[in-house]
């Protein structure tokens, strides 16, 4: 098969297992900075609004949300009002349409790495392969993070700063005002942006530079870059200033002429600048202590390898040779006496690009709290940096069984239990018996990722569910806890679910219940109760690497 068609083939993996859907659980991130939002906001459901969200701590642009999650949740809404569609919100369609929107732009990626890759002096279709290849596309890049966001915005910058034609003759830097909406955008959506976009920007701005001979001119181009920055930071404060001060969509859709005046009246009080906020939590050492403190080194030691495998070492290897050399070329100017020669290293275009990599990855090794979705942008300067010189040809099966681990391991196992157990949970409390009759059902999470209240599809006004999150609780805690349920049930068609992964199964033996029904839920991994390794060569196996959903039982003394 040739490039064409496996990257064809590639393509539709993306597609396909996207809407199949993926199963695994990669970080709250992905439905609470978006979905779960718009999900309350729009389709009016029962959620869990993080704190970010909050009118009295907004650290998070709404504009991003609206535009991604939003817009779909507003189609599949308009298709069931319509007629259309008579069950079109479902636990399945709430999942996949926002992740939907997101797979068919990660293919901006493709575009800027085929259209990039001449410039680069890398092969445009084995860049492609290398990129639709790689699980950080297939897993991370068909999410909805704004890390993802953060790498689209990112492939556009460098593809609109790129000043040589496929030729390899420079070309006249035109992208000004796009480079400044983007910029913008991207700083916004997420302020970490800014160590992405320095060296675009710098790029950009030699390239005007060098290829003006006017100083006015030069002038009128980082004009129109402020300028519309300016115009994009306006439209995002207004919006935000909007959502927080009338408290979500839903109050905003209803807003009238004399409510509207209010409104207006509250914005000259509060402007709401959501990056600032963000900055100003970030900062703090203590805030970030709170969601977990890392090695400065991390980021190069860890995160990289874990996104990227060889292609990282690669990378890291070509930067240290590289940085010898330039230390040996400034040593000899310096030396002879010719200051300028030395320079000159870091103007052949792969060294350049593997800036457009370390920059970034040094800027984010600043902060104590690094996760590996924090370097997911940095996948297209890598794999056009691993295709030039085909630096990543002699490794391509060590990269192609990393690439399969990973998206099993990412894609399917990681917390890979909860969104079926959600699926299941949502029939569940859906069926026309619990409509008949209605039905009071407890949902009890332990040890699990934060479950995506929006996945069971309740309404607001709907008070029979009852989610309690109760995250890595301690053995007594946990007991306490259930105990109490099974001794209160105060109604007679109650039910209390307890959702627990099969790792700490052991653990709810040993609290004075008993329940009626299992239902085991696999494949589920969760590296914070990791499996116990003889186990899992035993025919316990199956229980260790799955989720369980156990149903309490009215008579809670265990016989």
């Amino acid at each position: 098969m040739g490039a064409k068609g496996l990257w064809a083939l590639l393509a539709a993996l993306r597609a396909g297992w996207c809407l199949l859907p993926q199963a695994g659980y990669l970080h709250p991130d992905e439905f609470f900075q978006s979905p779960e939002v718009m999900a309350g906001d729009i389709l009016n459901l029962q959620v869990y609004y993080p704190w970010e969200f909050l009118s009295n701590s907004p650290c998070r642009t709404a504009v991003f949300p609206v535009m991604t999650s939003g817009v779909t949740y507003w189609v599949i809404k308009s298709l069931q009002q319509l007629g259309l569609c008579s069950n079109c919100i479902n636990s399945y369609t709430l999942l996949v349409s926002p992740r939907l929107l997101f797979t068919v732009s990660s293919f901006i990626l493709d575009y800027s790495a085929y259209r990039l890759a001449p410039s680069w002096e890398a092969d445009p279709w084995k860049a492609l392969l290398l990129l639709a290849g790689s699980y950080v596309t297939l897993v991370f890049y068909t999410r909805t993070f704004t890390n993802t966001l953060e790498g689209l915005l990112f492939a556009l910058l460098m593809v609109l700063v790129s000043s040589k034609k496929s030729d390899g003759s420079l070309a006249v830097p035109t992208s000004g005002p796009l480079i400044g909406i983007i910029t913008t955008a991207g700083f916004f959506n997420r302020p970490t942006f800014l160590a992405f976009a320095l060296m675009p920007l710098l790029y950009w701005a030699s390239s005007i530079i060098d290829s003006q001979k006017s100083i006015k001119t030069v002038i009128n181009h980082f004009l129109k870059l402020v300028l519309c920055a300016c115009f994009t930071a306006t439209v995002f404060i207004v919006a935000d200033t909007f959502y927080f001060t009338s408290m979500g969509l839903d109050n905003l859709y209803s807003i009238r002429k004399g409510s509207l005046v209010n409104v207006l009246g509250q914005l000259k009080e509060k402007i709401i600048v959501t990056p600032f906020n963000f900055l100003s939590y970030n900062l703090n050492p203590h805030n970030l202590a709170l969601h977990g403190s890392h090695p400065r080194v991390t980021h190069f030691a860890v995160n990289g390898i874990m996104l990227f495998g060889i292609l990282h070492i690669l990378a890291v290897a070509a930067g240290v040779k590289t940085l010898k050399k330039y230390i040996h070329h400034l040593m000899w100017a310096r030396s002879h006496c010719q200051e300028s020669s030395g320079l000159l290293v870091l103007s052949e275009g792969n060294p350049t690009l593997l800036l457009f990599y370390f920059v970034p990855l040094a800027f984010l090794s600043l902060f104590s709290h690094q996760e590996p979705r924090f370097l997911i942008p940095l996948i297209l300067p890598l794999v056009l940096f691993s295709t030039s010189q085909h630096r990543a040809v002699k490794w391509k099966h060590v990269i192609v069984i990393f690439n399969v681990l990973g998206a099993l391991l990412f894609g399917c196992l990681h917390q890979g239990g909860l969104i079926p157990c959600l699926f299941h949970l949502e029939q569940l409390v859906h069926t026309p018996e619990s409509l008949n009759h209605p039905r009071h059902y407890t949902l009890l999470f332990a040890h699990t990722y934060m479950p995506p209240r929006s996945l069971l599809n309740i309404k607001k006004r709907d008070t029979h569910v009852e989610v309690i999150d109760m995250a890595g609780s301690e053995e007594e805690t946990l007991c306490q806890t259930v105990e109490q349920h099974a001794n209160n049930f105060t109604c007679s068609d109650c039910h209390v679910f307890v959702i627990i992964p099969g790792t700490v199964r052991a653990t709810i033996t040993k609290c004075d219940v008993s329940f009626k029904n299992e239902t085991l839920v696999f494949p589920h991994l969760s590296m914070e109760d990791p499996p116990q390794i003889p186990l899992l060569f035993s025919g316990n196996w199956r229980s260790q690497l799955g989720l369980y959903i156990l149903q309490l039982d009215r008579d809670r003394k265990k016989l």
